[in-house]
């Protein structure tokens, strides 16, 4: 019994000290429930807790609140829409602020994201990065404040 207690107590501590993948980082910063909600309707979970690594730029509840209910709840029950605008906001890999550059950058829904810099802000399309950085175990999370559209 003590062998089974010491395991436990063990398997606890090595799971508390490991990072969250992206959709369970998302999950805890609690300001992206409709993204995390797409993303379960899209049928996303599984890939974004995949091994990556991913770099997600994820709109907050604030900038989905942006889209018109009517046109955000078609969206939501769209499912091959829903997935063409949530890979969209996805680039393969793991890039950090500190590599983004101007200029073209492919999703991984196939188009192109138009990065660029308006003053010492970064622009992805129309939307503006507002934080950097979250690291997760199978990539990083930087916000943005407004939905992007693919063309």
């Amino acid at each position: 019994m003590k062998k089974v207690l010491m395991a436990v107590s063990m398997s606890l501590a090595f799971g508390a000290a490991q990072a969250a993948d992206i959709v369970d980082t998302a999950k805890s910063a609690g300001t992206f429930n409709t993204l995390i909600a797409a993303v379960e309707a899209a049928g996303l979970v599984d890939t974004l807790k995949g091994p990556g690594p991913f770099t997600v730029f994820a709109p907050t509840d604030k900038a989905f609140a942006k889209i018109p209910k009517a046109k955000l709840d078609a969206l939501l029950k769209d499912k091959a829409a829903l997935t063409k605008v949530l890979t969209y906001h996805v680039v393969p890999g793991k890039v950090m602020a500190a590599d983004v550059k101007p200029g073209a950058v492919k999703s991984v829904e196939g188009s192109n994201l138009t990065v660029s810099m308006m003053g010492n802000k970064v622009r992805l399309d129309k939307a503006t990065v507002t934080q950097t950085d979250i690291a997760a175990d199978n990539g990083v999370i930087h916000v943005i404040d407004t939905v992007v559209m693919p063309k």
